[in-house]
Order: C-alpha cells, then structure tokens, then sequence
C-alpha cells in the first residue's frame, strides 16, 4: 500500500484572497518569451549539446523568433563561456535578440561572468538565490534575514560590475524555489534587490518567479502571482518572469494562470525539455494562443523543421502526442471521428467559413505545415465509412455514394484487422481496385451493341463458364436494357438500386466512373465500379462487377 501519509502540503498561500485572475477567461496577448533551451534545457540532457550543435540550436530558435535567449551559465564550464564568446566573437546575435546569462550570487563567479560578457551589444544578467522554507532550513541552515541579505549582496554586485563593463546591461533576479517560499517573504526579498536596481522605464528589471518544482495545483500559483504583481515595488519598471517546471504536469496551466494574474514575460523551451519532468514547454503555449485568434508572436508554421532540429541537436524525441507538434496530434483512426472531420471539412468549404470550427481538430493542420492526407485521416481497424471515402476523394478523386463508402469501409477493417496494420492511401486504392473495379468473373461482356427501337434494345454478348450467349432486351435506358438482358440470359434476381457517375478529371479527353449498387432477394447490396473514356461502357462494367460480387458474396 503507497503511504500516502508521508506527504503534505509545501506550499504557502498569500496572506489575502487574490482571485482577480480568475475573471479573465484567455491570454489576449503573447508576453516576452524566453527561450531557456540551451541553459536549463541543455544541462537536463544525458549528453548536453555540443558548441556546434549549441550555435545551430541558436539559430533555430532565432528563426522562430525569439527575441530573448538564456545561452548559458559561462562561468560554470569552459563549454559554456566559450559558446557565448563564439557568439559574440563571430557576430551570430541578431540585433533585435538579447542574449540572456546565469550567475549565482557569488563574487568570482559573477566578475567571470561578465568578463565572458565583454563586446556584447545588450544582455540581460539573471542572479538567483534560492529562498524556499525548506531550502533555508535543510540546505543553507541560514535565517530569512541570511537569505536576503546573499539576495542584496549579489544585486549590488551586479550593479557594481555592469557600471564597470563596457556594454548593456538589463538585471534579473530570481527567488529560486518560489513557489516553497511564504509569499510576504518572497515578496520582501524581491523589493529590497529592486531597492539596489531602481528599475526606471529606460532600464527596466526582471523579477522572475519560478516553479522550481511544483508543490500546488495551478489556481495557488496565480494567486502567488497575482499577490506579487500586485505588490512589488517599481510596479511599472518591473517586468514580471514566470518559469515554470512540470513536476505536477500543470507547467502549462501554471504559466497560462500566472499570465492571467498579471505576469508579463516566460521562460521556457520547446517541447517542455528541462529538469525532472521538464520545462514549461513553450509551444504548446504558443500554438494554444494561436488557437485563440491571439498572435504568439513564434512562428511555428514548419513544426516539423522545428521538430527535427530540436531532435538533431538534443537528441530527445518529440512524443507522437504532444501537443501541436506530435506525429499523431492530428490523426482520427476512429470512425466516428473521421466522418465529422469530412463533413466539416466539406461543410467549410461550401459556407466558405471565416473561423475555424471543424470537429476534432483545435487547429487548420496546415497552419503548422501538416497535410490532410497523410497527418489526419488515419485508416485502421477503428476507422469507419467517413475517413475512407474521404481519403479515397481527397487523394483519388473518387466520389462513392453513400452506401459503397460504407461497405468499403467494412473491406478496410477486414484487411486492416487481419494484417494488424495501418493501410497507406496507396493500400485503400488497391483495396478498391481489387474489391470494387472491372471485376470480369465468373461473368463477363464481350460486346453490347444498341438500337433505339421500342425505347432502347441492347444487343449483349456474355461469356459464362466458357459458354458464349447473345440476349436482346428493351429497356427505358442503355443500362436499364442491359441489365434486363443479363437478368435474362443468367437467370439472375436483382433490383439495380443505386447509379451515379464523375468526371475522374476536368479535360476533354477526361476520363469517367461509374458506380452501380445492387440488391439481391436476400436484401444485401452489392457493389462495382468502372473507368472508362465512355460513360455507357464504365456504367456496364460497374453492373457487371456488382454482379459478380453478388455471386461471391452469396
């Protein structure tokens, strides 16, 4: 039995109900984003990138569009400092992209990491300390005024050493393990660096306020947040960081909630990589504005070029179900499913829609460089009559009726059921060959000649078990004429039910198919189909080909 005892709430709650966030029902614009993969995201890595992979990494997230990214820690490692003076050196920063470093609240370590800093246009200087209640007490062994008193030492050190480097420099602090730390004190810590700083609207600071590991459901963390907003001192001159982690599985819901209470900025990386269970992952946060009608600001419209790079130079993987970005995340194997996602697809195209609303899928797959074809409707043996008339349409041009869709439907379980497999487009092709298409046996029609006399007369040459017949028969229609021949010569009992027929292309020389369902005594349809330049001679071979399934089906 798990002991569940062991376990209780580290968590603190500010010292006044703050719900105002609760009244916002969405992100109605995009905060600073940060991209924190090659820092926070690099050091959670079995093997951590390599400079090249590092430099590449960087420009990948340049192109998406992040105008804030955390390179480092440069005093923690040769491989560090050297790959934020490769970028420096070589002039890889785009002008509009500020460069972001870590230090602790340590002296040499600080001094090595502005030296590392020297020639870069504009930085921002991220120091941190950890603040929780378990940390001061387990960790440090330091009271709250030990605890503040590192947090103003290393602001006042950052101050000193950036009035003495050439360069630009913007502050961050961060009370590591915010969210294990009793919010007045957070709060106290925050004001007395903001106190060293005195933040100005030219120079404004970044007080970060991280879920260094999360202790609550997502609700407390606004209510942190909103607390914090709502107090720090230089309000106007602070732009309030969130960076969340994931240990709960809430990263998302946090940062979405810590948005609504009033934060400004996230630190994040793409796809969640990051310590234990990982970062925020940045875009699910993006696309999910996106999804909103709020501009993110990134620009995923190549998410698997997005995709493969980041799986290049980290060597993770991106679940098939992540969110936006999963090979699957798109994909309906239901039939139920497959059908609303044809019908809103073909509803869309005839209402020439202003808004996205197709069932199932939260976002247009294109918009993110995804196809119909291949990334949405997925035939199984889950799938239905839906998914397959639509893929048979939107890859083949082939419109079934209703019916026929429904017993090709059948067909598709039945082979996908026995091979235990997923069936290509390709593969449903073939099957509709093969089952439904100038099927010429046990019957077959060798020639039909017609002559408009007492409505329509066919002339019907068959061929059955090597014996060789021609039937004449009258009938309202050329088809209608040879069936009733056929039913006279085989001595076959049928109604033909269903007829319809398509262009397969737009040209003159296009060719056509004809489909033809009928049912037989026992009350089962049965089915063919055929392509021909001719309509008469296509709509003859699909009654032919629903004839002779009706004799293997019996």
């Amino acid at each position: 039995m798990m002991n569940y005892k062991k376990y209780t709430r580290q968590y603190f709650l500010p010292p006044y109900k703050c719900m105002k966030w609760a009244e916002k029902d969405f992100v109605d614009h995009a905060p600073i984003w940060c991209s924190v993969d090659l820092r926070d995201g690099n050091q959670a890595l079995v093997v951590p990138m390599t400079l090249d992979q590092k430099v590449k990494f960087f420009q990948l997230l340049c192109k998406v569009g992040f105008k804030e990214i955390e390179v480092g820690f440069p005093a923690a490692s040769e491989t560090e400092y050297v790959f934020l003076r490769t970028l420096i050196e070589k002039n890889l920063i785009p002008d509009d992209v500020t460069i972001q470093v870590l230090t602790q609240a340590r002296e040499h370590i600080t001094r090595k990491t502005f030296d590392a800093l020297k020639g870069a246009k504009k930085a921002v200087v991220h120091v941190y300390n950890s603040t929780s209640k378990a940390q001061r007490e387990q960790v440090f062994r330091k009271s709250k005024e030990e605890i503040l008193h590192i947090a103003v030492e290393g602001a006042s050190l950052l101050k000193k050493l950036a009035d003495e480097t050439e360069g630009n420099f913007l502050f961050e602090y961060s009370p590591e393990s915010f969210t294990g730390t009793e919010p007045e004190y957070a709060l106290e810590v925050c004001n007395a660096v903001l106190e060293v700083w005195k933040p100005t609207p030219d120079k404004k600071a970044i007080i970060n306020l991280p879920v260094t590991v999360q202790h609550s459901m997502p609700h407390v963390y606004a209510s942190q947040i909103e607390y914090m907003c709502e107090n720090l001192k230089y309000r106007e001159n602070v732009i309030v960081s969130l960076h969340p982690h994931n240990d709960r599985g809430c990263g998302v819901a946090d940062t979405e909630m810590g948005l609504l209470a009033g934060a400004d900025r996230v630190e994040g990386t793409l796809f969640g990589n990051g310590e234990r269970t990982g970062n925020v992952d940045i875009v699910t946060l993006a696309m999910n504005m996106y999804s909103q009608g709020v501009d993110p600001g990134l620009d995923f419209t190549n998410m698997n070029e997005v995709c493969e790079g980041y799986e290049k130079y980290t060597g993770m993987k991106v679940d098939e179900r992540n969110p936006y970005s999963g090979a699957l995340v798109f994909a309906a194997f239901s039939g139920s499913h497959q059908d609303a996602i044809a019908k809103g697809m073909h509803y869309r195209d005839e209402e020439e829609r202003e808004f996205w609303t197709v069932p199932y899928l939260p976002i247009d797959p294109t918009d993110v460089g995804r196809n119909y074809d291949a990334d949405v409707i997925r035939i199984n043996s889950q799938s239905g009559k839906g998914g397959v008339g639509y893929i048979l349409e939107q890859n083949f041009g082939l419109n079934l009726p209703a019916k026929m869709r429904e017993a090709m439907g059948y067909a598709c379980k039945e082979v996908s059921d026995h091979k235990n497999k997923e069936l290509l487009p390709e593969e449903i092709f073939e099957l509709f060959k093969e089952r439904f298409e100038n099927i010429t046996t046990p019957y077959n029609i060798t020639e039909v000649h017609f002559k408009q006399v007492d409505g329509i007369t066919a002339e019907v040459h068959t061929v059955y078990q090597g014996k060789a017949e021609v039937t004449y028969a009258v009938g309202n229609g050329r088809l209608n004429a040879v069936s009733n021949a056929l039913k006279k010569c085989l001595g076959l009992t049928y109604n033909l039910v269903t007829y319809q027929e398509h262009a397969l292309e737009q040209s003159s020389s296009s060719k056509a198919i004809a489909y033809v369902g009928i049912q037989t005594p026992d009350g089962k349809l049965h089915w063919g189909a055929a392509v021909d330049p001719d309509i008469i001679r296509a709509s003859i071979d699909a009654l032919l080909t629903a004839i002779n399934n009706s004799v293997k089906e019996a």
